[in-house]
C-alpha cells in the first residue's frame, strides 16, 4: 500500500493558489477532434456555502462551546464535482441556481474565474438567498447542518420555462454526472442520453426506506452507476459489495462499489471485466466531498479510455489527495498535487514496488516538473475581504 502524508505549513493567496494548481494537463488531448462537443462534462444541482471547521478534538457537545482549530469556506454541494473535474483538465458545464447575495457572489466567482468552469446555464435568483451548509470534521468524520429554501424567482425575473432558474435542457458534452433520486426522473438524462453523452450516476441515502432500483428510473439512461458499499448492498439485496456490483450490471453497464478504506470494485458488463483497487492510506483531516472526488477520477479515466483497474486507482489517488484537506471543492487536487505526490513517492526509499507499478500508468500523463514542494498547502479562501475596484 502507498502512504502519503498530511500538508503542512501556509500556503499563498487564492488567486496565486488557482494559477499555480492548473497544470497544463489535458487527459483527453489525444482524443480531441475538431467536432468535439463544446464540454467534456455537464452537471446541474444546488450549490451551497460551506462552511469548515477541523481540529476539532470529540463531536460538539450541548451547551458548551468548542473551538476549532481550522476553519474555511468554499462553495460546496454541485460545486464539490464540478470543481473536482475542471481541476482534472476536463471542460466542464455547470447549471445551478445562486442567490444574489453575498454567498451566491462568492461562489459564482470562485467557480468561474478560480475554477474557469462554465456557468452559461447556471442563473441568479433575485431575492434568493443562498443555501448554506456547516461542517465539523474530527475523528476522520464529519457532522454537517444545512439550510436553504427551492429557488423560487420573482414573476418575470427568469424564463417562463425555468421555474427554478435553471434550464431544463442540457447542452451537448462528452459527459454527464447525475445524482439519482429514488422516485423522481429528471428528464434531461434521457435527453443527453439520446445525444450520446455518457451518464455517470450516483445516488445518496434513501430516506424512505424502500431501497428498490425500479424507483432510479433514469439509472437505464446510464452509462456507469457509482454507490457505495451499503447503499449498493440495499439496492440489491447482496449479502456483499462485489457481489452488488455484479448485480447492478443487470440494470447498468458499468458497476463501481466504493468500499472505503478497502478501495473500490467495480465490473463491466459489456467486457465481462472486472477490476479491485485497494485505497491508499492517508491521515484524514476532512472526508468532505471525498465521494465527488473519486467520480471526477473516474470519469477522467474513462473518457481518457483508460483500462478498469488505471480508473478505479486513480479514482482513488484523487479522493485520497482530497481528504488530507479541509472543505469538499478546496480539497479537490489538481494534476500539479497528482504530480508532486508521484515524485514524492517514487523518492521515499521504503516504498514498496508493487503499488508503485500499479500506478506507474501516471508517468507519461504528469509534467516532468519536480520543482513543486511537497507536502502541499492550498489556500483558505473565506468571506468578507472586499474586491479590488
Amino acid at each position: 500500500m502507498i502512504a502519503s502524508h498530511a500538508p503542512t505549513g501556509k500556503g499563498p493567496s487564492t488567486a496565486d493558489a488557482a494559477t499555480a494548481d492548473r497544470t497544463q494537463v489535458d487527459p483527453l488531448a489525444a482524443l480531441r477532434t475538431p467536432t468535439d462537443p463544446p464540454w467534456d462534462v455537464y452537471l446541474t444541482g444546488t450549490v451551497f456555502l460551506d462552511i469548515i471547521f477541523t481540529g476539532l478534538d470529540t463531536a460538539p457537545v450541548r451547551g458548551t462551546e468548542s473551538w476549532a482549530r481550522g476553519m474555511g469556506s468554499s462553495p460546496g454541494g454541485v460545486a464539490n464535482m464540478a470543481t473536482a473535474l475542471a481541476r482534472l483538465g476536463l471542460r466542464t458545464s455547470l447549471a445551478a441556481a445562486f442567490g444574489d447575495d453575498h454567498y451566491g457572489e462568492y461562489c459564482w466567482d470562485a467557480l468561474e474565474t478560480g475554477e474557469h468552469i462554465d456557468l452559461s446555464t447556471s442563473r441568479t435568483i433575485p431575492g434568493w438567498h443562498s443555501p448554506v451548509t456547516v461542517s465539523m470534521a474530527y475523528e476522520g468524520e464529519r457532522t454537517m447542518v444545512s439550510h436553504g429554501h427551492d429557488p423560487h424567482p420573482a414573476p418575470g425575473t427568469v424564463p417562463d420555462d425555468e421555474p427554478f432558474g435553471i434550464p431544463d435542457h442540457a447542452p451537448h458534452a462528452r459527459a454527464a454526472v447525475a445524482s439519482l433520486t429514488p422516485g423522481r426522473s429528471a428528464p434531461w438524462i434521457a435527453e443527453a442520453a439520446g445525444r450520446g453523452t455518457r451518464v455517470f450516476a450516483d445516488v445518496g441515502w434513501d430516506d424512505t426506506g424502500a431501497w428498490e432500483l425500479a424507483g432510479l428510473t433514469d439509472l437505464a439512461h446510464c452509462e456507469a452507476f457509482l454507490p457505495n458499499a451499503e447503499e449498493a448492498m440495499r439496492y440489491t439485496g447482496a449479502s456483499c459489495p462485489r457481489a452488488a456490483a455484479h448485480a447492478l450490471t443487470a440494470h447498468v453497464p458499468l458497476a463501481v462499489v466504493t468500499l472505503g478504506a478497502e478501495g473500490a470494485y467495480a465490473v463491466d458488463r459489456r467486457t465481462g471485466e472486472s477490476a479491485e483497487v485497494p485505497a491508499i492510506a492517508v491521515e484524514a483531516l476532512d472526508p468532505t466531498g471525498a465521494g465527488d472526488v473519486f467520480v471526477a477520477g473516474f470519469v477522467t479515466g474513462t473518457l481518457a479510455d483508460w483500462p478498469l483497474a488505471d480508473r478505479l486507482a486513480f479514482a482513488g489517488l484523487t479522493a485520497a489527495l482530497s481528504v488530507q484537506e479541509f472543505g469538499g471543492s478546496l480539497s479537490a487536487p489538481g494534476w500539479s498535487e497528482i504530480t508532486a505526490w508521484w515524485r514524492r513517492v517514487q523518492s521515499l526509499e521504503s516504498q514498496a514496488p508493487t503499488p508503485l507499478r500499479r500506478y506507474a500508468f501516471l508517468e507519461s500523463l504528469l509534467p516532468h516538473d519536480p520543482s513543486r514542494p511537497w507536502p502541499l498547502r492550498r489556500a483558505v479562501p473565506t468571506i468578507g475581504f472586499g474586491r479590488s475596484a
